[in-house]
């Protein structure tokens, strides 16, 4: 199995951050995030630098619904793939968004990854528009399982298959060759006998209505927006951008590469976010007593 793939080295100059505290000191922050809040984390991401040029296309909702051979394949690499994604820690981007929440800058936080690293890290009001691996469903009774109770009967229903060498992708997948997917078994639902799914919005799926709401109302409460590792070419966030400036709400945006969000951004940060949620959290820090 690969090693964890190297954190972007860090920007020869740090980036100027004067214009990103000035736009959101004094205001409640409504923070949305995508995959470049991960990759520091070592989780590859599907669009971010370096990325595109060996991006694959991702399972699709309907074709996991209609063919069992493609839930196999999915299961199969999601076997080799979920120990290093679940073994994930918190970066500096995460800790310091929790900090932001803590002194009250930040109330509350749209994620469009399912990797609960926002949970780790001691982030408390977060909605998950696109769901968390960490838990599985059943197509058929909605019964629920732990990932991790599904990786152990993965492994038991196929002695040996962890042995296989693999590139490892995004969102604990991994890469298999055919031939080795042709005689995995699949662990069906324990109640029902069901087919079982990753709790997550995949490619060609929609958010669920209730979430989208959720986090609407979210946004609501705030009146600032911070964009923070997101690309936002997929909608499900992009919408968040749009409806923040439609209702007037400075925005403000992090990320390493464009964003399909730039042209609405009133201040724009090129760098990684691990660079600059840290210094962001500290200067709007309240100042300790007695300093």
């Amino acid at each position: 199995m690969r090693a964890p793939l190297a954190p972007e080295p860090a920007s020869a100059e740090p980036p100027e951050l004067g214009p990103l505290v000035n736009l959101l000191r004094g205001r409640r922050i409504v923070v949305l995030t995508g995959a470049g809040c991960s990759t520091e984390s070592g989780i590859p991401d599907y669009r971010g630098p370096g990325t595109r040029a060996r991006a694959r296309n991702p399972i699709q909702h309907m074709e996991f619904l209609n063919h069992p051979e493609v839930r196999a394949r999915y299961w199969a690499r999601s076997l080799i793939g979920w120990p290093r994604f679940s073994s994930a820690r918190p970066n500096a981007a995460h800790h310091a968004l929790a900090a932001l929440e803590r002194d009250r800058h930040v109330v509350g936080l749209i994620t469009q990854n399912v990797d609960r690293l926002h949970h780790a890290a001691g982030s408390t009001r977060i909605i998950e528009l696109h769901g968390a691996l960490a838990d599985v469903r059943c197509l058929s009774c909605g019964e629920r399982e732990a990932r991790e109770a599904v990786q152990q009967r993965l492994l038991e229903l196929n002695p040996g298959f962890v042995e296989h060498q693999v590139e490892l992708r995004p969102d604990g997948d991994a890469e298999l060759p055919v031939e080795a997917v042709r005689s995995f078994r699949v662990a069906d639902c324990l109640r029902c006998g069901g087919a079982m799914k990753p709790d997550v919005v995949f490619f060609g799926d929609n958010v669920p209505r209730p979430t989208v709401d959720a986090a609407f109302e979210m946004l609501e409460e705030g009146d600032a927006l911070l964009v923070a590792g997101s690309s936002l070419a997929v909608f499900s966030g992009y919408r968040f951008v749009l409806r923040a400036s439609e209702r007037h709400m400075p925005i403000a945006l992090i990320n390493l590469g464009e964003s399909r969000g730039d042209d609405l951004a009133d201040v724009r940060v090129e760098a990684r976010v691990g660079e600059v949620l840290p210094r962001l959290a500290s200067s709007l820090a309240p100042p300790r007593v007695g300093a």
